[in-house]
């Protein structure tokens, strides 16, 4: 089987079956599998595939640029809001991180809570000055055309000097094995600089990111405080995550 043959073969698995297992498919085509992991490994390069330990899971819808991340699972995205949203404390700084169930936060902020905000997203930030009275402050740094947030050693000098009770933190992948992952190096820097700054991190988990993997670590479960999944959401894995954040 030809090298081309046998990545399309690797993904018809994917797509059938949800993961890939090196060794399972190395075993049902007689080969090694070095051969396959060096298969995988250049279908992640070409983004086809996120590679974990012993194979390859698919890529999260949640990976795909902000502006075609807007219209997936939305009813998800504003419960989870929601229920974040009801656990803010008046008097609290909060740093708000970039996506869109975190801009469905932003919009919800109540008034008169003497709230401060913090965030790399200029789109949070404007959603938070249309939506409430809180203080705004911006994290600066060469704006990520793919997710619209500021990263880079501009902003990782800002962050150095910041302080705040609460990280709402959002992830483009869940799961109670890998933990929180995300699609972009520079975005998973971002967001463990400021996790170290706040006092509590709380992650933001609608339906569809449960379960999903992307290709770079932010932080294990056993580091955050907690994970506010959507009311609705009957995913198994939740259950996990759950037992994942309480070894904390």
């Amino acid at each position: 089987m030809l090298g081309a043959q046998r990545k399309t073969h690797l993904l018809e698995i994917l797509a059938r079956d949800g993961r890939v297992v090196a060794k399972d498919v190395a075993a049902e085509l007689a080969l090694s599998e070095d051969s396959i992991r060096r298969d995988l490994r250049e279908l992640a390069d070409e983004g086809k595939v996120i590679r974990v330990y012993g194979g390859a899971l698919p890529v999260p819808a949640a990976d795909r640029p902000v502006d075609e991340r807007s219209g997936l699972a939305t009813a998800s995205k504003e419960r989870v809001a929601r229920r974040a949203a009801d656990g803010i404390r008046p008097g609290s700084t909060i740093v708000l991180d970039a996506g869109t169930t975190t801009l469905a936060l932003a919009r919800l902020l109540p008034s008169g809570a003497d709230l401060t905000v913090i965030t790399p997203s200029p789109a949070i930030a404007l959603a938070v000055a249309a939506h409430s009275d809180a203080r705004v402050v911006m994290i600066g740094g060469e704006l990520s055309r793919h997710s619209m947030v500021a990263g880079g050693a501009l902003a990782m000098e800002a962050i150095r000097h910041l302080a705040a009770d609460t990280f709402y933190l959002g992830a483009t992948g869940i799961h109670p094995e890998h933990g929180l992952t995300t699609g972009s190096l520079d975005d998973a820097v971002t967001k463990r600089a400021i996790a170290e700054r706040c006092a509590e991190t709380i992650v933001l988990a609608s339906e569809e990111k449960i379960g999903a993997v992307s290709r770079f670590p932010v932080l294990d479960l056993a580091a955050v405080t907690a994970v506010i999944t959507d009311p609705l959401d009957e995913n198994p894995l939740i259950a996990g995550l759950a037992s994942a954040v309480a070894r904390s």
